[in-house]
């Protein structure tokens, strides 16, 4: 291993991705050395608050409304302040965090003693907890970013949590903590999971009280019996004990104040996680991609956590990972593969290239194979691998089909110089013409605010499209449809090309996700606002109402009971009927331009030939990986029968 962090510089001026991406990200960094090492070892004791700082950086794809970070020192005297967090919310949140954490290291001199260091540097320590937020749900205030944490004057009873995650059953999850008696003001699913934790932390140490003075109360003092329980803590048994009742995806972190950590991972492996250890350190991260480039390690060092298991660090340095729940059928996120995660990562790049690729065939049906009078571009940014490999492809392809109809000449002895030439100089027509105004972010704002920054989102480049072509654009997935209706189409149809077709290299997203960011209402997905529009054209309303009926029925049943009632309504229609009436639906109103407009989907199957370790397709096909998914779906139909927009969990 190369034990190298990336600067971050005590000024903070960082990089902006030229893309928003959703998920929450998770950053954690145990030193396994004492900080007097690090010094010693590469001149910089501020090695590890370094680390975590790059980790965060590497995952600021994922959230931008908040950023925190806990840290904590390990064997700090009595009176001295050994945990200490900092959080924002807002517009550069976590350069701000970066800024605050950072700048006490500048002041630190190399042969100042580790001790001393520690006392001056507030955020010098052993233990990194960091976070970075995109918010799903409630408000973007510093009160809603992670991480959230227990104050208690017993170390091992304060502890840090942040992860990535949401419950489907949330608001169980809360009435189950008002039956144990405790008055709560918060309902958000981080602040739950931490109670529930804290819940049962607090009977492990009830537990281990009556075990260790039932063995040796008599020769210890309170002081030592407090260190032996301390020593004892079993996170397992704890997480067993308070991930009973959880359902939904996540992967979380935690940090006890007597230096214990751990990071956990859903039983159906739907949130990614991933570590990385050595003899020096111990990092975990929602990205392997992110580790690989915080501590310049190759892809093969950084390993996944296993879903369903638990890694847990003791104070000491012990490590183990341990199963902590039941298993489910794992069924790791294709989002998160498709779109969320950053294609830094080899083999996301690669599958990403894969599903453009896989495209390429009905593309070319679409235009007859005329390529002389088609450019290809891309939807910025996420986008660019799969239009790399649609655009590759597609010449493969034409080479292929020239090259056979070259033989065919080779038999009548008619092939020349110019057939050589033409198949050597083959290339297909790809620009990028569309590129964002990354000043912009539409999704914090709402009405005619939101719509007017949409409008303004993208810009294009005018003057490489000829009024004979068809221009084909990649993107990496259409939710809403609301975005490319009212600003990409809005500035392609700008370049005045025959006609535009989009390419979408996921499917259609017809069913809700409530497992890493909240997309509960089903109005607001194109896919299903098409299904419904051809119902009512073909005079079926009934199956609508057959369906709610149906929704009611099994609405108070537990939601291991439930199924997918949904997909009866999309068993009327083929994907290409729903691609025929999306398109018409996205077209903008512009009188100046009456060229055709055509939407091509990836294929659900398609997609599992490119993503072949990951099977979670549940906001594809309403195969749900926990019955909470079911439940959701189930109220979000009701919700959307009855006029109510509001969230479904």
């Amino acid at each position: 291993m190369k034990a190298y962090i990336k600067h971050i510089s005590i000024v903070c001026c960082f990089s902006v991705f030229s893309q928003t991406l959703f998920g929450c990200g998770l950053a954690m960094v145990r030193l396994l050395k004492p900080l007097s090492y690090y010094n010693e070892q590469y001149g910089n004791i501020a090695w590890g608050l370094q680390g975590i700082c790059s980790l965060m950086e590497e995952q600021r794809n994922r959230g931008q409304d908040g950023a925190g970070i806990v840290a904590l020192k390990l064997n700090m005297p009595p009176g001295v302040k050994y945990q200490n967090r900092i959080r924002f919310a807002g517009q550069n949140a976590l350069d701000r965090v970066f800024s605050h954490v950072l700048k006490d290291v500048q002041k630190l001199q190399p042969e100042q003693h580790e001790m001393s260091s520690k006392h001056k540097c507030r955020f010098l320590g052993e233990v990194y907890l960091g976070h970075v937020r995109y918010g799903t749900y409630g408000e973007n205030e510093v009160g809603q970013c992670q991480p959230y944490r227990i104050k208690h004057n017993i170390s091992s009873k304060r502890f840090a949590l942040a992860g990535n995650f949401n419950m489907t059953n949330t608001k169980d999850l809360f009435q189950d903590l008002l039956c144990r008696g405790l008055s709560l003001n918060q309902q958000a699913d981080t602040f739950i999971m931490l109670e529930q934790i804290r819940c049962q932390l607090e009977r492990e140490h009830d537990y281990l009280m009556s075990e260790v003075t039932s063995r040796s109360y008599d020769r210890m003092t309170g002081k030592e019996l407090m260190q032996q329980i301390s020593d004892e803590v079993d996170l397992v048994r704890v997480l067993r004990a308070a991930s009973r009742k959880w359902d939904g995806g996540y992967v979380f972190g935690g940090v006890l104040g007597n230096g214990d950590s751990f990071v956990c991972r859903d039983p159906a492996g739907i949130r990614p996680g991933y570590y990385y250890m050595n003899d020096e350190v111990f990092a975990a991260a929602s990205e392997r991609a992110a580790l690989c480039s915080a501590f310049d390690v190759e892809p093969h060092e950084v390993a996944p956590i296993k879903p369903g298991h638990v890694i847990v660090l003791k104070a000491d340095g012990r490590f183990e990972q341990t199963q902590f729940t039941s298993l489910l059928p794992v069924k790791e996120c294709t989002f998160e593969r498709i779109y969320f995660s950053r294609a830094h990562d080899v083999d996301i790049y690669n599958e990403r290239k894969k599903l453009g690729a896989q495209l390429a065939e009905r593309v070319l049906d679409v235009i007859d194979w005329d390529v002389q009078n088609a450019i290809f571009t891309f939807i910025p940014n996420s986008s660019e691998p799969a239009y790399f490999g649609l655009v590759s492809e597609v010449e493969r392809l034409i080479r292929t089909k020239h090259m056979n109809d070259l033989w065919k000449k080779h038999t009548d002895n008619t092939i020349n110089f110019e057939d050589i030439t033409n198949i050597a100089n083959m290339r297909v027509r790809a620009d990028r013409l569309v590129f964002k105004n990354q000043k912009l972010r539409t999704f914090i704002a709402e009405g005619s605010t939101r719509s007017n920054l949409i409008a303004r989102l993208y810009d294009v480049t005018k003057g490489a499209v000829k009024p004979t072509d068809t221009l084909i654009a990649v993107d990496d997935s259409i939710v809403r449809g609301m975005t490319l209706q009212n600003s990409i189409l809005t500035q392609l149809i700008r370049l005045k090309p025959k006609r535009i077709i989009v390419v979408s290299s996921a499917p259609p997203i017809l069913y809700p996700d409530c497992y890493g960011i909240d997309m509960s209402n089903l109005q607001k997905f194109i896919g299903f606002r098409a299904a419904v529009a051809l119902i009512k054209e073909q005079g079926k309303e009934q199956l609508l109402k057959d369906i709610e009926q149906a929704c009611l029925a099994q609405e108070h049943k537990n939601p291991s009971e439930m199924h997918n009632l949904l997909a009866k309504l999309y068993e009327q229609f083929t994907l290409q009927e729903l691609e025929e009436k999306i398109a018409e639906l996205v077209y903008p109103q512009n009188e100046d331009w009456q060229g055709e407009i055509k939407i091509i989907y990836q294929t659900v199957g398609k997609l599992h030939e490119a993503i072949k370790e990951h099977r979670g397709d549940w906001y594809f096909t309403g195969n749900y990986p926990t019955p909470g998914g079911y439940k959701v779906l189930n109220q979000s139909f009701i919700n959307w029968a009855q006029g109510k927009n509001k969230r479904a969990y």
